[in-house]
């Protein structure tokens, strides 16, 4: 729907595929055009998708923020189909999506990286070994993973094999990847990440930070721009180093660095989300950037529509993210129909939903729903 929505101003015909229980679904609605593909997990299926854009004349691929928006398989598969695909090139996707990988380039460019062990040697003897070196406590993290799956913090070396057999288990469940990664854990960090961009002629800029430190298992609840705990000085190190992470892998189009912020002010890699995230709006609304747009344009293969000193932000922006949940059973899923629906509006409100009254939640993908996103001048009209 959001991408639907700027597609619309640009004068670009949009075309949405669709699985069975999204028959019904709002982005179905928006769409100028909607092809159905199937099964529930057809928006995984690469060849469903590019048989859709074939068969409906499509010029390019918007691969949005989920499924397979950070495949670089799919990325290959568009271009040899003859399509666009609105990110950055294959074998970025593939460098950031391993996070062995990208820890070690984003070493070698000099961004800072929480010290570990990303080592390819995983026998049981060197990661007992790297684990005494690294020092306790300090994470076993799946190194294809994301979302907290495969991943354990170990407090004390007793408990090391028993979290690594666990994790180890988990990864391969949910990744068919068991390589793990040690690193130091920091104990409650702050969650701070830059958006950048970067065009084809060589040239990437970051549009300021989110703060989402308020998650719940592992997954964003609320997000804030900017940040209300960098000073000046921590905010331009950081900015810079994550336009020069965007550099070290020739990064084109929309991304984001992500952080760890450490009491001290220390902060240290985290990974590279190679697409647009979820939290997007409050980056646009204190920098007046459609970044869809900016997408779209880079795409085409036009510069970066601003200079690293052109960006300008203005404001407090933060989002909450309404999730079709059960807050009594431990925030379990809850799908059913959405018998009334009041939305919210006005100036500095924006909501981008998913959802309209009479709308059945499926009960096979994530429960997100919407995301109601608020500005002001200060921070604390933004909260009111």
């Amino acid at each position: 729907c959001r991408v639907a929505a700027t597609l619309r101003r640009m004068g670009i015909t949009s075309i949405a595929v669709f699985t069975d229980p999204d028959a019904g679904a709002r982005h179905v609605r928006v769409a100028d055009e909607a092809v159905a593909i199937g099964p529930p997990r057809a928006y995984l299926d690469i060849s469903s998708i590019i048989e859709a854009a074939r068969a409906t004349g499509a010029e390019a691929v918007h691969p949005g923020y989920g499924f397979l928006a950070e495949n670089a398989d799919f990325a290959e598969s568009c271009a040899g189909a003859g399509l666009v695909f609105i990110g950055p090139a294959p074998a970025t996707l593939r460098a950031m999506g391993s996070k062995l990988e990208a820890k070690r380039l984003m070493a070698e460019a000099g961004v800072p990286v929480v010290p570990g062990y990303h080592g390819s040697d995983q026998t049981d003897s060197r990661l007992t070994e790297e684990a005494a070196a690294i020092g306790y406590p300090l994470m076993v993290k799946a190194a294809a993973g994301g979302g907290g799956k495969g991943m354990r913090i170990v407090r004390a070396a007793d408990q090391f094999t028993e979290a690594l057999q666990g994790a180890r288990r988990e990864a391969a469940n949910a990744f068919g990847d068991d390589t793990m990664i040690l690193e130091r854990y920091l104990d409650r960090p702050r969650h701070v990440e830059f958006q950048i961009f970067g065009d084809q002629h060589g040239r990437q800029v970051h549009l300021g930070e989110r703060e989402c430190s308020t998650q719940r298992r592992y997954q964003k609840v609320l997000e804030e721009a900017p940040s209300p705990f960098l000073d000046p000085a921590t905010r331009e190190a950081m900015g810079r180093a994550a336009v020069e992470a965007a550099r070290a892998v020739d990064y084109v189009g929309a991304g984001t660095v992500e952080f760890l912020l450490d009491a001290g002010g220390g902060f240290y890699f985290l990974e590279m989300n190679t697409r647009l995230q979820v939290e997007h709006p409050i980056t646009e609304m204190v920098t007046g950037v459609d970044l869809v747009k900016e997408q779209f344009r880079i795409a085409s293969g036009k510069p970066l529509s601003l200079t690293q000193e052109q960006v300008r932000r203005h404001g407090t922006a933060i989002e909450a993210r309404i999730y079709a949940e059960d807050a009594d059973n431990d925030f379990a899923p809850s799908p059913g129909t959405i018998s009334y629906l009041l939305m919210p509006g006005g100036p500095g409100v924006r909501l981008d939903s998913g959802i309209y009254a009479g709308f059945s939640v499926p009960l096979e993908y994530d429960p997100l729903l919407a995301k109601l996103c608020v500005w002001a001048e200060t921070r604390q009209e933004a909260i009111e």
